[in-house]
């Protein structure tokens, strides 16, 4: 439930290919960490990164816990994507009705997130595929920062090969 199906060092990472081979047809994605860092940059590279996934059929939708409705937004919109706020992942009502506004399998659905005990389990508990990203900035707010060291253990394990994610 914990683990992600594949770990990358960010969102750049994730290629059309790999999405074609597994079948990938949209990501729900995460804003706080994932893309954007804590002064809320959005890098030309990410948005280059969508624009070229999107202009290929994949869709995407973000997914954010916060209620900073103004930071999602602005992100939303220079990714051309919608978005749901408030969504108190890891539960599963957020996933289960963006994949039900996309009309896609869970399996062909992809959830792409920096973190392990929202991102990672809550799409784990809808069947979707998930793709764990190390954290934009180093630096975390307070309610991220107590789950980090537990977060980057696992990581390391599966860096080494001691945990078998793919």
């Amino acid at each position: 439930m914990i683990y992600p199906n594949i770990y990358y060092n960010n969102v750049n990472e994730i290629k059309i290919g790999f999405l074609i081979k597994n079948k990938i047809k949209a990501l729900i994605l995460d804003v706080d960490n994932t893309l954007i860092d804590r002064n809320k940059n959005l890098s030309k590279e990410i948005i280059e990164w969508s624009n070229e996934l999107q202009g290929q059929g994949i869709k995407m939708y973000i997914l954010s816990n916060t209620n900073k409705k103004e930071k999602v937004r602005a992100v939303a919109e220079k990714l051309s994507v919608p978005y749901e706020m408030f969504a108190k992942k890891p539960f599963k009502k957020g996933f289960l009705k963006i994949q039900k506004i996309l009309n896609i399998k869970p399996e062909n659905i992809a959830v792409v997130g920096d973190q392990l005990f929202t991102d990672i389990i809550g799409g784990n508990r809808c069947n979707m595929f998930t793709i764990l990203v190390d954290p934009v900035d180093k630096k975390d707010y307070w309610y991220t920062a107590w789950k980090r060291p537990i977060e980057n253990k696992i990581k390391q394990k599966i860096k080494k090969g001691e945990l078998n994610v793919f």
